[in-house]
């Protein structure tokens, strides 16, 4: 067993990036084993060996003043924590490009940018020029490179967002095609697969996207099976996620299949993200889905009532949703939109409405009022599954301000319904 004064003299190799950023001592504890050289530059920027050497080594690009160091031995860069790689680029780590537009969703690109860059990939962006773009939320992003003058990489990936002004634009769509042929795998995050989709790239494969977008994707090519709910989709070469979040967990599997499931682990506890090599979870699986209206998004958007959100809350069998509402004035009103609403959804089998109802839902005979200024309503129906609900949904008065009313909403699959049938 080592002593407490054994263990102060050993250097930390086991320190992470973020130790280092954090602390500001990794420099001095570690900085005798690696010999710094001269400033080299941008640290992505690989040069040829005749230019640099056979044995010089960089640290990736951290936004530190470490990125214009060169080292003459392989080893952990003293001031960021991060694996030092040759400064020409041989036998270095996967290189991943980021196309990036006005209008991207930051997620898109910002959470699988960091699975990768955990996973001590090369990382860097580009976009048609070197101009300020604008992201969703108004975060301002220049690109590293351009077309013209992007490194070859490994990975491209493909953020969503607000694409409809870029797929139009016919250069990004061609470059996406060009660039395509020179990479091992190409990753769309969300709406990004409307992009791969105009590049003719998921013709005839089957692929996902985002919650509520599915119908669209499955028109926007040529034989395009869309599968849905799925956290994402891979067909080999290309990758599918669906809506934000769900691009880390395609980045980890990607991960998983370029270096093994160990490294994505590492990654994802590096990162601190809770992940499973079979990532369940996907927005377009849970129960809102058989509200009416925009309910089933988190709004409180019920066509023909003035309504805001109280909560929103539930899994992949049952759902609850409570909303305040000023308009209609009276529950009998209110119960009666209702009704009209969820006999809207009738027919809305097709994924790109959200709302997964098959068939008529079947009302109760009579509506019931168990309290005075209370209306019920309740309906059973069945899903694009088979499976058989339940809804239930009950208006009462607020008890503040006056004059508003609460708006309770319950739907469940058959095995959970007991509660609903016995209240």
């Amino acid at each position: 067993m080592r002593t407490k004064k054994e263990e102060d003299r050993m250097p930390e190799f086991s320190l992470t990036r973020r130790s280092f950023i954090k602390g500001g001592t990794g420099a001095v504890i570690i900085a005798s084993c690696l010999s710094a050289v001269t400033p080299a530059g941008k640290g992505f920027e690989f040069q040829s060996p005749q230019a640099v050497g056979k044995n010089v080594y960089v640290c990736p690009p951290c936004g530190l003043d470490c990125d214009k160091l060169t080292f003459d031995q392989p080893g952990t860069c003293p001031q960021c924590g991060m694996t030092l790689v040759r400064a020409d680029g041989t036998g270095g780590p996967p290189v991943v490009s980021v196309l990036l537009f006005d209008g991207a969703e930051i997620i898109d690109f910002a959470g699988p940018w960091e699975a990768f860059g955990t996973a001590g990939y090369l990382v860097h962006s580009v976009a048609e020029n070197l101009d300020p773009h604008t992201m969703v939320f108004g975060q301002k992003v220049v690109a590293d490179y351009t077309f013209e003058n992007c490194p070859k990489s490994d990975v491209l990936l493909v953020p969503g967002g607000g694409v409809s002004k870029v797929a139009s634009d016919d250069r990004v769509i061609q470059w996406i095609r060009t660039k395509f042929a020179g990479v091992r795998y190409v990753m769309s995050v969300c709406t990004g697969a409307f992009l791969l989709a105009k590049a003719g790239l998921l013709d005839g494969l089957d692929a996902t996207v985002t919650y509520g977008m599915e119908g669209d994707l499955a028109k926007a090519g040529k034989n395009i099976n869309v599968l849905s709910p799925r956290r994402f989709v891979d067909t080999g070469k290309i990758i599918t996620t669906a809506g934000l979040s769900s691009g880390i967990d395609g980045a980890l599997h990607l991960i998983s299949k370029i270096d093994g499931l160990g490294s994505a682990q590492s990654a994802a506890l590096g990162m601190e993200y809770h992940w499973t090599e079979k990532a369940g979870f996907s927005r377009a699986a849970l129960a809102d889905r058989y509200l009416p209206d925009g309910l089933q998004y988190g709004n409180a958007r019920l066509r023909g009532a003035k309504a805001e959100m109280l909560s929103t809350d539930g899994d992949t069998d049952h759902w609850e949703v409570r909303i305040l509402v000023s308009e209609p004035g009276s529950p009998a009103e209110i119960a009666d939109l209702l009704r009209k609403r969820i006999a809207a959804n009738t027919g809305r089998g097709s994924m790109s409405s959200g709302s997964r109802n098959r068939g008529t839902p079947h009302f109760s005979s009579t509506p019931t009022a168990k309290h005075t200024n209370t209306s019920e309503v309740r309906w059973n129906f069945t899903d694009d599954q088979g499976h058989s609900w339940i809804g239930n949904a009950t208006v009462k008065p607020a008890p503040d301000p006056k004059g508003r009313f609460i708006l309770q909403i319950r739907v469940a699959r058959e095995l959970r319904n007991a509660g609903l049938r016995q209240e």
